[in-house]
């Protein structure tokens, strides 16, 4: 026998070997789909926990404090995410909060029936329901940490002696005419918060007296509101008005952040001093 023959002999049994080994392996069952179903839910189940604990929650509108913004029976969307990077509430954004303390009469009231509580509050506990029993509060902020804010009848509201031009606000309800509360000043990491619905709303104005003083700690917020979700025929996202683009820096702002001729002194500044240090040193 040659060296081909045997060469071809030897590469026919190898790839007899091989092919017998293939049909030697068994065949993969697959597990029907009632097995998979359960493992399916779970892993969707843990999915939505962990966005609504650090990403996006839902909830929904309980009055019309915010109307025509926001009506009754609205779902959005709350961006839970960016807090986590630092960031804080800004002027003209319409934000979640937990009640700082005597803002709602009272825990919203759960449903009758013993299975809508049951699946309210499971839905509720991944965010696909609001709480029954949830305390919190949806406004829009109007002044941040250091404004100085003007509440007073038959004027618009100024922040930081701008006058804001609210287009907003609800066809017919007055700025500030139905409980104007003078002149205050927001404390650094809170927020001054009203109503769209200003004729319809307890924010900050209606609590000026309380223990809070009528002001929401930063710590409070959940996050921001930045789309109705549902119903499909209110959807809209909710952007911060440009009357707030020309509102100035509060007194906290002014001095938390150098101007930009300050700012650029100082970093020139620096190698300057690090080079005489070093030249010292020689």
């Amino acid at each position: 026998m040659s060296v081909e023959e045997t060469t071809e002999s030897s590469a026919s049994a190898g790839s007899g070997e091989q092919a017998e080994g293939e049909r030697a392996k068994p065949e993969r069952r697959k597990r029907p789909f009632w097995k998979e179903l359960p493992v399916l839910v779970v892993v969707a189940l843990l999915l939505s926990l962990a966005i609504k604990t650090f990403f996006v929650q839902a909830f929904s509108i309980p009055s019309g404090s915010m109307q025509h913004t926001l009506e009754k029976g609205d779902r959005v969307l709350v961006d839970k995410f960016t807090p986590w990077f630092g960031a804080e509430p800004e002027r003209g954004e319409v934000v979640v909060f937990r009640d700082p303390g005597g803002w709602l009469d009272g825990p919203a009231g759960p449903s009758g029936n013993a299975v809508l509580r049951g699946v309210q509050k499971a839905l509720s506990v991944v965010g696909l329901m609001p709480s029954a029993d949830e305390k919190d509060l949806i406004k829009r902020v109007i002044a941040v940490g250091g404004d100085t804010v003007e509440c007073t009848s038959g004027s618009p509201v100024k922040v930081n002696g701008v006058p804001l031009v609210e287009p907003y606000l609800y066809p017919g309800a007055t700025p500030c005419d139905n409980e104007p509360v003078g002149t205050v000043t927001v404390p650094k990491d809170h927020l001054w918060v009203m109503g769209d619905h200003r004729n319809n709303s307890r924010d900050s104005r209606y609590h000026v007296n309380d223990a809070s003083g009528g002001f929401v700690p930063v710590e409070n917020v959940i996050g921001r509101a930045f789309v109705v979700a549902w119903p499909l025929s209110n959807w809209d996202t909710l952007p911060v008005p440009g009357t707030f683009d020309r509102t100035p820096p509060g007194a906290a702002e002014q001095l938390e952040t150098p101007p930009p001729l300050a700012a650029a002194a100082m970093a020139a500044a620096v190698p300057l001093v690090l080079w005489g240090r070093r030249r010292r040193r020689k």
